[in-house]
């Protein structure tokens, strides 16, 4: 009996003493060494990722950094493609915007983060199809792609990432969501039949490197091996997706007033300005130009990657000064809905996608079987003001390699046939847009019907702008 209590007093001491390790660590108070992808052991530095196992009660800047990171942790659970038996799916939608990227700014006077844009799959992260992807893209030369997309790389390919460029964990968040697509709607649903061709896939991407390469590192993991005759990418112009619809006045002049409102919604942050003020003191440049080079973009590269904020002889940029900024950030994000400037933005900035969209979807409820999966490869502001325009007013700033699907279902038990779901990152946010939920969710029900989602994009979106169509809200004159 001594012997056993003997032993579960020291079971319970070690335990102890393992928590109080993990916890210093994550409280930064014991340095932990890093080691690099290549094996090599870098010096002690301190980490600077956390690691939330479970949503904080409270909005938390770091846990929302951590989620935007998307940082590839293993398999996802999703929603996409999961409906009761009896229904067909006939189509499907996805606007991802690219995955995690080396900066657009740098910090003036501070080293640049050492990202490595080389693929290995041998370095963390990693995925299964990394290997056979590096060797499909140099084949790519038989792919039809549009424009400037032809001259871009299929694949980030720099021993120090360019200002811009997909890292190679860019690469492996799509890979992810490919995979678990063809999980979900190829294997589950056979959404494209095995003689697939040309006319069957619809694809679409950015002038940027960083949209085709996530755009083809998604399609392959989708569609392994894809023959690239089959594959024909245009090049969109603008990242709105707005095509040949993209002459709207009224829409630049509600997102001039909306970047009027959060520049005044800055200056009087007084936190926010001090955090700049320290900051360009440790950078050793004047306040407004550290604030020009909009810090937040290199800083968010540090914390995703889990290196150590940029340091000079005057110090060091601090953790705090991080979590000011990004706290501001989602400050400015509720106040923005609350002013709803840049909601009006929005409904005139996506009307054509949505438009694009619904009009494929209705061609398909008639019966074609043409273009039944499209995929749109964009930015950040392409997918934040298609989330606005829906009335997702709930859903987080598109993360590091975020999608948004649309699906296009058939029920013949039904006297309303066709049906749409949208999902988010695997959520299923059907029933949170403002016309789905306007039009009332009975028990047990998961889809909305086509026309309820094609009556608000032709219609609707123009009520709260007090005009019919397109064209009037586009150059109407606000007295």
């Amino acid at each position: 009996m001594l012997f056993r209590n003997r032993f579960l007093f020291l079971l319970a001491l070690a335990a102890l003493l393992a928590f109080i390790s993990l916890s210093l660590q994550f409280l930064h108070l014991i340095p932990v060494t890093i080691i690099k992808g290549d094996g090599v052991t870098g010096k002690n530095r301190k980490r600077i990722m956390p690691d939330p196992l479970t949503e904080p009660p409270v909005v938390d800047p770091l846990y929302e950094a951590y989620m935007y990171c998307n940082t590839p942790i293993g398999a996802e659970h999703s929603m996409e493609g999961r409906v009761p038996h009896n229904l067909k799916l006939l189509s499907v939608h996805v606007l991802i915007r690219h995955g995690d990227r080396y900066p657009l700014y740098a910090i003036p006077k501070t080293k640049r983060p050492d990202i490595d844009c080389l693929l290995d799959p041998h370095r963390k992260p990693s995925h299964p199809h990394l290997e056979a992807f590096i060797s499909h893209m140099a084949k790519g030369s038989e792919g039809q792609m549009d424009g400037t997309l032809s001259s871009l790389p299929r694949y980030p390919s720099h021993p120090l990432c360019e200002m811009g460029e997909l890292t190679q964990t860019g690469v492996v968040q799509h890979l992810q969501n490919g995979q678990l697509l063809r999980e979900n709607y190829l294997k589950k649903h056979k959404l494209l039949p095995n003689n697939w061709t040309s006319k069957h896939l619809y694809m679409e991407s950015t002038g940027k490197s960083r949209t085709l390469q996530s755009g083809l590192a998604l399609l392959y993991s989708l569609l392994p091996n894809f023959d690239w005759k089959k594959v024909n990418i245009r090049q969109q112009w603008s990242t709105i997706f707005c095509a040949g619809n993209c002459d709207c006045p009224m829409r630049n002049q509600y997102l001039e007033e909306e970047q009027r409102r959060q520049y005044t919604f800055r200056v009087k942050s007084s936190q926010l300005e001090k955090a700049y003020v320290e900051m360009a003191k440790v950078v050793g440049v004047p306040t407004r130009q550290l604030r020009a080079s909009n810090p937040i973009d290199s800083l968010l590269c540090h914390f995703c990657h889990n290196a150590s904020f940029p340091c000079t002889t005057n110090g060091c940029i601090s953790m705090e000064q991080f979590k000011v900024i990004k706290s501001f950030q989602l400050e400015d994000e509720k106040e923005s809905h609350e002013k709803q400037l840049y909601y009006k933005y929005a409904l005139m900035a996506t009307h054509p996608l949505l438009n694009q969209t619904v009009m494929r979807m209705q061609r398909i409820a008639q019966g074609r079987k043409d273009e039944v999966l499209v995929l749109y490869s964009g930015h950040d502001v392409t997918l934040s003001p298609v989330l606005s325009a829906l009335g997702v007013t709930e859903a987080r700033f598109p993360r590091f390699a975020a999608r948004l699907v649309f699906e296009l279902w058939r029920n013949k038990d039904k006297k309303v046939e066709h049906f749409v779901r949208i999902l988010y990152n695997g959520e299923d946010i059907t029933f949170q847009t403002s016309f789905c939920r306007r039009e009332g969710r009975q028990p047990g029900q998961l889809l909305c019907p086509l026309q309820t989602f094609a009556q608000f994009v032709k219609r609707d979106m123009f009520t709260f702008l007090n005009s019919t169509n397109y064209y009037d809200a586009c150059h109407r004159r606000v007295f």
